[in-house]
């Protein structure tokens, strides 16, 4: 009795350990961009395109929504008929990823957009909500480019500069802000490294975020434009 009560103990632990570490592990699947994934949803959102006579499965936005923000995919018109579920990794099933269409009139193609991006912009946000309603301004330190700036965060209540982890290169990227009290993250590592690295035919006053997207799944959140420079043919934010 005593053997068969131990193991019927052992059953029952190795059951709840089971079921607390699979919420781990899909907690872990949530957070990797899958690449099969990423080709599911684009292969559905075509067959969507030709049943609907080149109608983009995506959720409305204001027209003046930034680019690589505009196009989220809506899975609601895409499930169950063109794919049975949303990827385990989107934000619809619990993932951090929000699957995103790019060059929706000339080429659909789907990324993805890491929804932590927005997590740490938002805390920042709030910390310099709080600072202008006491001082009005935000606490530029740095000129980065005409109407581009970087903060004192000292100000901010940060003791280290706080930033994102690149989904492209893996690194730590700043942030910057406008004159207008937005913030982005600022890609210019990641643009330069692409730069190096690809082939490409970018001229001063083109867009150069494309690099990042046509060699990557995902898209440069929350990112001004940027441009090379005439001089040194290094990234620049292309300002007007």
């Amino acid at each position: 009795m005593k053997r068969i009560a131990r193991l019927l103990l052992s059953c029952i632990c190795l059951a709840l350990l089971s079921g607390c570490l699979y919420p781990q592990e899909r907690l872990k699947q949530n957070q990797i961009p899958y690449k099969d994934q990423v080709a599911a949803v684009q292969s559905a959102v075509d067959e969507y395109r030709k049943a609907t006579g080149g109608l983009l499965p995506i959720k409305t936005r204001d027209m003046n929504t930034p680019m690589y923000l505009k196009y989220p995919v809506d899975f609601q018109k895409l499930v169950p008929r063109y794919m049975q579920e949303p990827p385990g990794n989107a934000y619809e099933s619990g993932g951090v990823f929000q699957y995103m269409i790019i060059d929706a009139e000339t080429n659909p193609t789907v990324k993805l957009l890491d929804l932590r991006l927005a997590e740490r912009i938002r805390d920042l946000k709030l910390r310099l909500s709080m600072y202008t309603d006491k001082h009005k301004y935000p606490p530029f330190q740095d000129v980065v480019a005409p109407g581009v700036f970087t903060l004192d965060y000292k100000k901010l209540g940060y003791k280290e500069p706080p930033y994102v982890v690149s989904p492209f290169s893996g690194n730590n990227l700043p942030f910057v802000i406008d004159g207008n009290g937005e913030i982005y993250i600022d890609y210019r590592s990641d643009l330069y490294a692409a730069l190096k690295k690809y082939p490409h035919h970018y001229k001063p006053g083109d867009d150069i975020r494309s690099i990042l997207t046509d060699h990557s799944l995902f898209v440069p959140a929350y990112s001004l434009p940027y441009t090379i420079d005439a001089k040194t043919n290094e990234p620049i934010f292309f300002t007007k």
